[in-house]
């Protein structure tokens, strides 16, 4: 295991909405023996509402402020040893004090795939605030990829196996 891991044994996935952090992350977590959590759900937990209502009523600059607030507490986990796979929101990452927080607290990874899968996975999903435009959603991915590009490693996601992307990360440079 690298020396930055097993100082804070956290993976995070990053990546855009619907390229399978969630059901990948908790492969991994399971695969691994390790805790896993899902940032947005994590809010919801903690602000007792849906991320499309936090987006609704308080808008994305105050949901970004929950979310590194929140961000902040899993990482605190992290630093006193408990070992975790933490799947953050597309955007979490983007933000500088996150990925200050993430990149020096455990290893980022991010999950790449193609715009038509996420196309295909979140269309129609009204519980995604920036998924409601699919063309506002494309120019969205396109902005964001070079800031996921800062992540760690990077593990293509060709398909919809998530075996195959766990097997992936297992293949790493990482333990």
């Amino acid at each position: 295991m690298i020396l930055k891991l097993k100082r804070t044994p956290a993976i995070y996935l990053v990546g855009f909405m619907g390229c399978g952090k969630s059901t990948v992350g908790r492969a991994l977590a399971d695969e691994l023996g390790w805790s896993f959590f899902d940032l947005d759900e994590e809010i919801e937990r903690h602000e007792s509402t849906t991320i499309a209502e936090i987006f609704d009523v308080r808008g994305e600059e105050q949901f970004r402020e929950i979310e590194t607030a929140v961000l902040r507490e899993r990482v605190h986990f992290v630093q006193s040893g408990r070992p975790q796979v933490i799947a953050l929101g597309g955007g979490a990452f983007l933000r500088e004090d996150n990925f200050e927080l993430v990149t020096n607290n455990g290893v980022t990874v991010w999950l790449d795939c193609l715009f038509s899968m996420i196309e295909r996975r979140v269309s129609g999903a009204t519980h995604r605030p920036l998924a409601r435009d699919l063309s506002q959603l494309e120019k969205l991915f396109e902005v964001r990829k070079p800031g996921y590009a800062r992540a760690d490693f990077r593990v293509e996601v060709a398909d919809d196996d998530t075996r195959a992307a766990v097997s992936s990360i297992l293949a790493l440079p990482l333990f």
